[in-house]
C-alpha cells in the first residue's frame, strides 16, 4: 500500500472539514440513495457511474456503523478508481472487508484512513484499558474493519502490534 491513499483521505477531509462519509458523498455531488431491498446479510452496497452522475447505494438494514464503513468504502471507489467504473459498471459489495481484491483493500483502506483519525488511535491505545477490541469499540467500528487502520498506520512507520490479520470473512 502506498502513501497515495493516505495523501488523497488528507486531501479530502482538508478539503471538505469532515471526516463523514455522507458528507463527503455529498460534498463532491455523489447521489447517495438508502435502500431497504436486500437484506440485512446481502448487498452491503455498491457504487456507479451513469450519465456523468455518481450513484451510491447503501443497504439501510445494516446497523448504522456498518453503514457509515459501508459510505467511506464507496467513497474510496469513486475518488481512487474512476476509470474502472466509467460506462455504468458498478462496483457491489457483498463483504467489505475483502482483502483479496486489490482495488477492494485500497477502498478499504480509503475508509479506515478517513474515517479514524491517527491521533484518536494513538490515544485510545495508550489508555487503560486498550486492547484492539475495546479500541475499535470506542471508536464505533466494526473490529475487523478497525484491522485495517492499524496496518495503515503500520505501513506509514507507527510502531504497532497487529493483533489481527486483515479478514476477509468477516460478514459473510
Amino acid at each position: 500500500m502506498s502513501d497515495y491513499i493516505f495523501d488523497q483521505v488528507q486531501r479530502f477531509r482538508r478539503r471538505f472539514r469532515t471526516s463523514d462519509p455522507f458528507e463527503l458523498l455529498d460534498d463532491i455531488g455523489v447521489v447517495v440513495v438508502a435502500s431497504n431491498a436486500y437484506t440485512r446479510n446481502g448487498l452491503r452496497g455498491y457504487c456507479t457511474i451513469m450519465n456523468k452522475t455518481r450513484y451510491v447505494v447503501i443497504n439501510q438494514k445494516q446497523p448504522e456503523e456498518e453503514q457509515r464503513v459501508v459510505a467511506g468504502h464507496e467513497a474510496g471507489h469513486l475518488i481512487l478508481h474512476k476509470t474502472q467504473l466509467k460506462g455504468g459498471a458498478a462496483m457491489q459489495d457483498f463483504d467489505v472487508y475483502n482483502v483479496s481484491s486489490r482495488l477492494e483493500r485500497q477502498a478499504n483502506f480509503f475508509a479506515a484512513d478517513f474515517l479514524i483519525d491517527d491521533g484518536d488511535v494513538l490515544d485510545l491505545m495508550h489508555s487503560r484499558d486498550a486492547d484492539f477490541f475495546n479500541v475499535a469499540k470506542e471508536l464505533c467500528i466494526p473490529s475487523p474493519f478497525f484491522a485495517f487502520k492499524l496496518y495503515s498506520m503500520v505501513n506509514r512507520g507507527y510502531n504497532m502490534r497487529m493483533p489481527v490479520e486483515l479478514d476477509s470473512t468477516f460478514l459473510k
